[in-house]
C-alpha cells in the first residue's frame, strides 16, 4: 500500500502530510432508493470505505426530502414511478427526473465539489443529467442495470418499432460514448456492450450479488421444509408482466387438482400493478384462498420473509430483453439456503446450471411438476440447496465490492492527491 506523506530531513522515516479528505460521489437513480438493493448496495460500500455519498432519487410523497440512511445521503426529487403507465407517461416521467436531476447535481456540486458521478438506468440518457459537471472534469460512471433497447422493445411490443428501437439503440450508444466508465450486472450484458462498441477496457461487469451480511439464514430462524405440513412458496419483487406470476398461480391450481392431499400456499410480497390482476385470477382459478397479497415490504425484511418459506420462486417471462437478465431474488432465496425455483433462462442455466430447479417458462404444467419433484425427491433438493448455497458465496457481495470499491477509487480520487515521489 502506498504511504502518504513526506520523509523528515534525515530521510529515515515518514511524516503524515495534509491531505484533502476524499471527494463525495454522487448517484443518480431513478428508483426510489429504499427498493433498489443494487444501488444501496454500492452506496453504502463507498461509504464504508470513507467516501461520502449523496444519492439524488425518485421521491413519495411521504417521503422527506432529505434523509440520511446508513450513512448515505438521500435527496428525493419531486418525482414519482408510474409503473404499468403508457410510453408517453414514461418518456415524461423519465424527462421531469432528467431535468431535476440535472439541475440539482449541478446546484449542489459548488458546494459539495463532486469527484464522481455514477448514474444508475434506466434511462440510459439519464446519465446527460451529468453534463455540467462534465465539462469540467467530473468523471462518470454509467451503470447499465438492463438493456433499454430490448426492455422497451418487450415492454411496449407493436408501440416501439423499427424508428424507435433504432432511436434508443442511437441514445445507448450516445451514454456509453459520454460516459468515463461503464458498468454492467453480468457477462451476457457486458458481452452485449462490447458487441455494440463499448471498449472493453471501459467496461466492468459488477454482477447483482446480495450482501451476505444482510441475507445470513443464521441471523433468521430456519424453516423445516414443511414443517407444518403445508408447502409454502414465497415470491419478493415487482408484481409485474416481466415476472409470470400468472403462471405461478395456474401451477398452484395445477397442484391443487392433482394432489388435493397436498396443501400449498403462495406469499406474495411486493407493489401491486394495476396491469397485473392477480387477485382475479387467483379468484377465477379458485386457489385465492391459497395466495396472501403482503404489499412491498422493506429490503430489511425480504430475508426474514425468505426464511418462512420452502421454495423461493423466480418465474420470469421469457423474451429477448429477459434473455440478458437474471433475477437477483435467485440469488437471494439461495443465500437464504432456501430451494430455488426459476424459469429457465439463458443466464439463469449459465450460473446457476443443475444447481436449482427450472422449469420451462410459460408452462404452468412443468413448474406444478417441478414443484411436486421438490416434495417428492427430498435428497436431490437439500443437495441442489447445499450446491447453490455454496455458489451463491462465491459470488456474493463482499467479494465482488473490492473490484467496484477499486475502480470508485481510481475515477474519484481526481486531482490533489499527495503521492510520495519514487
Amino acid at each position: 500500500m502506498s504511504r502518504i506523506g513526506e520523509r523528515d530531513a534525515s530521510g529515515d522515516r515518514w511524516v503524515r502530510a495534509r491531505h484533502p479528505a476524499p471527494r463525495p460521489v454522487a448517484m443518480l437513480t431513478h428508483s426510489y432508493y429504499e427498493e433498489d438493493p443494487r444501488v444501496r448496495r454500492e452506496a453504502e460500500a463507498i461509504v464504508a470505505a470513507g467516501r461520502p455519498v449523496d444519492v439524488y432519487a425518485l421521491r413519495r410523497p411521504e417521503d422527506a426530502s432529505t434523509e440520511v440512511l446508513d450513512g448515505v445521503t438521500v435527496v428525493r426529487l419531486g418525482v414519482q414511478r408510474h409503473q404499468g403507465a403508457g410510453l408517453g407517461t414514461y418518456l415524461r416521467e423519465y424527462l421531469a427526473f432528467l431535468v431535476r436531476a440535472g439541475v440539482a447535481l449541478t446546484r449542489a456540486h459548488r458546494r459539495r465539489q463532486y469527484g464522481l458521478v455514477q448514474v444508475h438506468t434506466l434511462p440510459d440518457f439519464l446519465v446527460f443529467a451529468a453534463l455540467p459537471l462534465r465539462l469540467v472534469g467530473v468523471p462518470v460512471i454509467l451503470d447499465l442495470h438492463e438493456a433499454m433497447p430490448e426492455f422497451f422493445r418487450s415492454r411496449f411490443r407493436g408501440r416501439a418499432g423499427r424508428i424507435g428501437y433504432a432511436l434508443l439503440r442511437l441514445q445507448e450508444r450516445a451514454a456509453t460514448g459520454f460516459a468515463k466508465a461503464v458498468l454492467t450486472v453480468n457477462d451476457a450484458l457486458g458481452d452485449r456492450l462490447i458487441g455494440i462498441g463499448v471498449p472493453a477496457s471501459k467496461l466492468t461487469v459488477v454482477p447483482n450479488a446480495p450482501s451476505l451480511a444482510r441475507f445470513d439464514p443464521a441471523r433468521h430462524l430456519a424453516r423445516p421444509f414443511m414443517a407444518d405440513g403445508t408447502l409454502r412458496l414465497v415470491y419478493a419483487g415487482a408484481l409485474s408482466p416481466i415476472y409470470e406470476l400468472d403462471v405461478v398461480l395456474a401451477a398452484i391450481a395445477r397442484l391443487a387438482a392433482q394432489r388435493p392431499d397436498l396443501p400449498v400456499c403462495l406469499d406474495l410480497y411486493g407493489r401491486d400493478f394495476a396491469e397485473v390482476p392477480l387477485r382475479d385470477q387467483a379468484s377465477a382459478l379458485g386457489v385465492a384462498d391459497r395466495v396472501a397479497f403482503h404489499g412491498r415490504i422493506p429490503i430489511e425484511a425480504v430475508p426474514a420473509a425468505i426464511a418462512r418459506a420452502d421454495v423461493g420462486l423466480a418465474p420470469t417471462r421469457r423474451s429477448e430483453f429477459t434473455d440478458f437478465s437474471l433475477s437477483t431474488k435467485a440469488y437471494e432465496y439461495a443465500a437464504m439456503g432456501r430451494t430455488v425455483v426459476a424459469s429457465r433462462l439463458p443466464m439463469v442455466e449459465r450460473i446457476f446450471g443443475d444447481d436449482i430447479v427450472t422449469y420451462e417458462p410459460g408452462d404452468a404444467d412443468d413448474l406444478a411438476a417441478a414443484l411436486l419433484r421438490l416434495v417428492d425427491e427430498p435428497v436431490a433438493r437439500e443437495a441442489r440447496v447445499i450446491r447453490a448455497l455454496d455458489r451463491v458465496r462465491d459470488l456474493g457481495w463482499e467479494h465482488e465490492s473490492a473490484r467496484y470499491l477499486a475502480l470508485i477509487e481510481d475515477l474519484a480520487s481526481g486531482p490533489g492527491v499527495t503521492r510520495p515521489a519514487g
